[in-house]
């Protein structure tokens, strides 16, 4: 039985096309998704909607990798899966997709986009664990003043609900950051979908145990499902698992992490767009603030290492840069 083959090994670069659209769906669909999110828990319970959606799109691509030859994963690699599904998609995800019942897409986006800022600090947390520079002390400082603004800017009518939200988003925004750097020493499959499918199918069920411990289960009914609901929740579970999740990892395989590490500074933009003009979602001058404050302490942690922050942007384009690899 033959093994997916690597995207390296064949030594034929892929179709200049191929990656302008596998970025195009990092940077449009994943930022797209905290508006879709938006609309899913307007009717559907919010650990129900995102465990059912990582199930039905774990199962899909599990079953494709062991057609495509996979070979079945050890009861290690299903154990760290677990622990990956469970930081990054229970927590993670779970977290975002619950907090996003009160604060607006754009907001959770801002928020969410500060992982390398807490990845920064796991990573030096750790027994062997690089010391942060001057950047990323910097970088530091600078996210959690954006931070306290989005905080306080809690004008949303959500009263102490946002404050909580906040907490919540924060919470999940480490959990992933611990997630991801939990991932690159864990034993893994060598199908990159393979391992993509086994830890949506860990972190779904997590997902859906958690929305029967809240009783999820026996205060949802079909009926109350608005149309907008039911559209957001397949297009969370199509285009932004089965399309997004793989051609993250897809471009992982054939061009520089440094490159696919530029989603995190579109997805904000694309989200706080998106949720302004088609969700209606308020645009205060804290907002703007906060976000140009987040957008350069998340730019002031990838680039730590590469000199002067004026010659970052060259040097991130051409992958000359270790950045966080967030899936």
């Amino acid at each position: 039985m033959q093994t997916e083959p690597h995207p390296k090994s064949t030594g034929q670069r892929p179709a200049t096309w191929k990656i302008l659209a596998a970025f195009a769906a990092i940077y449009v669909i994943w930022g797209s998704t905290y508006l879709a999110i938006r609309y899913g828990v307007e009717t559907f319970p919010p650990f129900l909607m995102a465990g059912s959606r990582f199930v039905v799109a774990g199962v899909l691509l599990y079953g494709f990798a062991r057609m495509r030859g996979a070979g079945k994963p050890t009861v290690r690699q299903w154990r760290d899966a677990a622990v990956a599904g469970g930081l990054m998609l229970m927590i993670g995800n779970g977290g975002v997709t619950w907090a996003e019942q009160v604060i607006p897409s754009g907001v959770a986006a801002l928020l969410v986009a500060l992982v390398p800022v807490w990845m920064a600090l796991v990573d030096w947390a750790r027994p062997r664990g690089s010391r942060p520079d001057w950047q990323v002390i910097t970088g530091l400082a600078i996210g959690f003043v954006g931070v306290a603004l989005l905080a306080r800017n809690n004008g949303h009518g959500a009263g102490a609900a946002y404050t909580w939200g906040v907490v919540a988003l924060m919470a999940s925004s480490i959990c992933w950051a611990v997630g991801s750097v939990f991932n690159k020493h864990a034993q893994r499959p060598e199908s990159p979908l393979l391992g993509i499918g086994m830890q949506m199918c860990a972190g779904g069920a997590m997902l859906l145990l958690v929305a029967a411990l809240r009783n999820e289960y026996a205060t949802f009914t079909w009926a109350a499902l608005s149309a907008k609901s039911v559209g957001a929740w397949i297009y969370l579970t199509t285009a932004g698992s089965l399309i997004g999740f793989p051609a993250y990892i897809w471009l992982l395989q054939v061009t520089t992490p440094a490159r696919v590490a530029t989603y995190a500074y579109v997805n904000p933009f694309v989200a706080v767009l998106l949720g302004c003009t088609f969700g209606n979602e308020p645009f205060s001058r804290a907002m703007f603030l906060a976000g140009a404050l987040i957008i350069t302490a998340v730019a002031l942690i990838v680039c730590s290492g590469s000199g002067f922050p004026p010659h970052c942007w060259k040097r991130l384009w051409r992958g000359r840069i270790a950045a966080s690899q967030q899936p």
